[in-house]
């Protein structure tokens, strides 16, 4: 379904938002299970299929870590300081029943998006607009 109307358009983008906060979070923690630097997460998240802006990964990243979610510390690789980041051990304690949470919801929205037939996915926004 395109949304035409400006109004939509901006309620559109600003649920999604909404939406891909909750899910960055996840996939960012997940993804530290094994340490990254800034640049090399974001690369592994985006051949995931995942894309995420470095204006939106950065903050991410320092909010997690002030949370006590994960740690850093800078190195020197290939001739450059470099910000490494892992999981740390309340990370590790925390994300497994993020995981199960974030599991049961969607088990839960896949049972009611079935039941009122919404289950098969649309064509995207940005695909319908590239077909244009």
């Amino acid at each position: 379904m395109i949304h035409t109307n400006a109004a939509s358009s901006e309620l559109f983008d600003n649920l999604r938002l909404e939406l891909r906060r909750g899910c960055l979070v996840v996939a960012v923690l997940a993804q530290l299970y094994t340490e990254h630097y800034g640049y090399a997460l974001r690369k592994a998240l985006g051949d995931q299929g995942l894309a995420i802006d470095e204006n939106t990964l950065y903050p991410l990243l320092r909010r997690l870590e002030s949370q006590g979610l994960l740690v850093s510390q800078w190195r020197e690789e290939e001739k450059r300081n470099k910000r490494f980041y892992r999981l740390s051990p309340l990370g590790e304690e925390v994300l497994p029943d993020l995981l199960e949470e974030w599991r049961q919801m969607t088990s839960a929205l896949e049972r009611i998006l079935g039941d009122r037939g919404l289950a098969s996915t649309p064509k995207s926004r940005s695909q319908s607009k590239e077909e244009k």
